[in-house]
């Protein structure tokens, strides 16, 4: 069983509120969606495992069970380029669940005119092994988000 961890702080909103439907219609898997507190700040691993891929708005971390977990900051924020975004770990990278992985504003995400919202994905979990799922409610950087079994 994989526990994954909120890599921020905020309040839980669940997918179906992501405005993508990639993630809202959980195409890419099921998980949940944070909407960040508004400040400067990190975001963090959310299990422990070696960063397969890491983009400034997006990185997967693979579980030594082979299982991967996908935090997407943002939405639309591949346009950026990168911008407003710092790498704080490299892919590639054994990375332990609450490390630091990216540091970013949301609140100058927002104030761009994206929304900052970060989807938490169990990347092609099969029906079933993804619960409870938080969805709601305040969650601290750390707190437990779900269960993979």
């Amino acid at each position: 069983m994989t526990t994954v961890l909120a890599p921020v702080a905020g309040s839980v909103v669940g997918l179906a509120a992501v405005p993508d439907p990639v993630f809202s219609e959980g195409l890419v898997g099921p998980g949940t969606a944070i909407d960040p507190v508004r400040e400067p700040g990190t975001v963090l691993a959310p299990i422990d495992g070696t960063i397969l891929k890491l983009h400034p708005h997006a990185y997967v971390i693979v579980g030594g069970d082979g299982r991967g977990v996908l935090v997407h900051l943002g939405i639309d924020t591949v346009e950026l380029r990168g911008e407003g975004f710092r790498l704080l770990a490299g892919e590639g990278e054994r990375v332990r669940a609450g490390q630091p992985v990216v540091a970013w504003n949301p609140a100058a995400i927002e104030a761009g005119g994206r929304s900052p919202i970060c989807p938490v994905v169990a990347l092609e979990a099969r029906p079933g092994t993804v619960s409870p799922v938080v969805t709601a409610g305040a969650v601290r950087a750390g707190d437990e988000l779900f269960r993979w079994d």
